[in-house]
């Protein structure tokens, strides 16, 4: 079985998107979050299109190759003009979890209403062998409050935003990191952490 992550680009004063996120409007203000998926030579062997700098394509590849189901949020599911009903992965299954009825969701998405503890469950079996990635702050803060997450991965990038959707929300208690990984490259940081039960 593979475990459970999280990997997301993040402002240095944490926060995933800019000033007025949403349908149509994407990360906002904080489009520079994700520069570094397009500004380099190396070509990703996962993702068509981008071209990263080689430790940039070393780490997001190792990271793509993992990933066997997705489990995104609401805001990040509607945000991302619900991801051209597919999926933000180009193999993996996109699980919605949304406390609302979705009726835009298409034979290639699962809504999941039961919450993140049936989400993660149903993106394990779907993914086997393989990881599953979780999408958006919310439902890493529920997926961390159940003990369910095993490794955070942050691509920082240097830029305070000063607002926006905050990552980290709030927890009952403190969650503890260990360190495994930080890979300076052109434009982000890229820092490895596992969750420490």
């Amino acid at each position: 079985m593979g475990k459970v992550i999280s990997s997301h680009a993040v402002s240095v004063d944490g926060y995933i998107t800019g000033r007025e996120p949403g349908p149509g409007r994407g990360l906002g203000t904080g489009t520079m979050l994700f520069d570094w998926y397009f500004d380099g030579d190396t070509p990703s062997r996962v993702f068509d299109g981008f071209r990263q700098s080689e430790p940039s394509a070393r780490v997001f590849d190792a990271l793509a190759g993992r990933i066997g189901a997705v489990v995104a949020g609401r805001n990040t599911y509607e945000d991302s003009d619900r991801f051209g009903g597919g999926s933000p992965h180009p193999t993996a299954r996109l699980f919605v979890l949304s406390h609302r009825p979705a009726p835009e969701i298409t034979e290639r998405q699962t809504l999941i209403t039961t919450g993140v503890a049936d989400a993660i469950a149903a993106a394990r079996e779907a993914a086997g062998d393989k990881d599953v990635a979780l999408m958006g702050g919310g439902v890493l803060a529920e997926g961390l409050a159940a003990g369910l997450v095993d490794e955070v991965i942050l691509h920082q990038v240097p830029v305070l935003l000063g607002e926006g959707r905050p990552f980290f929300r709030e927890l009952p208690e403190h969650v503890r990191l260990r360190l495994v990984d930080a890979v300076p490259a052109p434009g982000v940081t890229h820092l490895h952490y596992a969750v420490e039960r």
